[in-house]
């Protein structure tokens, strides 16, 4: 049975324990059964404590990132592997099952030119490198296919499926978002369908990155698509309430997401409830 997430962007911009300590009944309250810590520092992360927290509250961490913009895999994938290599033993430190996100390449950066075979074949190359890193950590390693503007490299479940084939490693999954997929895709069931047996997280993102339920998203179409793929994972909130400094710029925050930060977690999460049992979607 799927598992219900939270990205800890909805609260704070970087993971500290007291606050999602301050949480806990609301986490009880609303089923999340997961939290999403950003990796973009991971010497930000006191992983004992951390650890701890999710043992004592039975709370699985899962971990995500986005390479800075200095970092180019295809020209120097030495450069992005030193880089992953502390996020991957964080990760792992924690209890974390995977590492996704942007881990392939730089939120915000794009050639102005579709994607060329041999930038396909590079970021292949080194998704091949990173999943077998993730592996010898006991990691899976998630892709997370963005919208036209972030990157050329990867945008749709398709695109995912590609780089999963050509890599074929079997730690390696899709990571797909709706924000992305509003965007992108035809629609939340080709989206979900194109991926095939390589879907493994799904980020819910509303279309103003805020509260689920105050923006474009049909969730109750994106939640049939997931029973129709017979999805039963991880389904994570993301909103962009609060944005690590390493990222903002590029995912284009410029104003509050919500009028009310409270509303994220109150008003979004029982929102995405009744989307899910509206399409028959079942949480634990």
């Amino acid at each position: 049975m799927a598992q219900l997430g939270l990205h800890t962007f909805a609260v704070a911009p970087k993971w500290d324990v007291a606050t999602m300590r301050t949480l806990r009944m609301k986490f009880e309250t609303h089923k999340v059964r997961v939290l999403e810590i950003p990796l973009l520092d991971p010497s930000e992360i006191d992983v004992a404590e951390t650890r701890a927290f999710c043992e004592e509250t039975g709370i699985t961490p899962v971990c995500s990132l986005g390479l800075p913009p200095e970092i180019d895999v295809i020209t120097d994938p030495d450069a992005g592997m030193a880089f992953l290599e502390p996020a991957f033993d964080v990760a792992s430190g924690i209890g974390a099952p995977s590492l996704s996100g942007v881990t392939y390449g730089t939120i915000g950066k794009i050639s102005g030119s579709p994607r060329t075979q041999a930038e396909f074949d590079g970021t292949a190359s080194f998704i091949k490198r990173a999943a077998a890193r993730a592996k010898a950590f006991g990691l899976g390693l998630g892709i997370e296919p963005c919208n036209r503007y972030e990157t050329h490299i990867m945008n749709t479940g398709a695109d995912g499926r590609a780089y999963c084939e050509a890599v074929g490693a079997d730690n390696l999954f899709i990571h797909l978002d709706t924000y992305h997929m509003n965007i992108e895709e035809v629609s939340f069931a080709q989206g979900f369908a194109d991926c095939g047996p390589h879907l493994g997280y799904v980020h819910l993102s509303e279309s103003n990155r805020g509260a689920p339920g105050t923006g474009m998203i049909d969730w109750q179409a994106a939640f049939q698509a997931l029973v129709d793929v017979e999805f039963d994972g991880i389904t994570t909130l993301e909103s962009m309430n609060h944005v690590h400094e390493a990222i903002a710029s590029a995912l284009a925050i410029w104003r509050p997401v919500a009028a009310n930060p409270n509303d994220v977690i109150d008003n979004g999460l029982p929102h995405l409830h009744k989307a899910a049992r509206m399409a028959g979607f079942h949480y634990s």
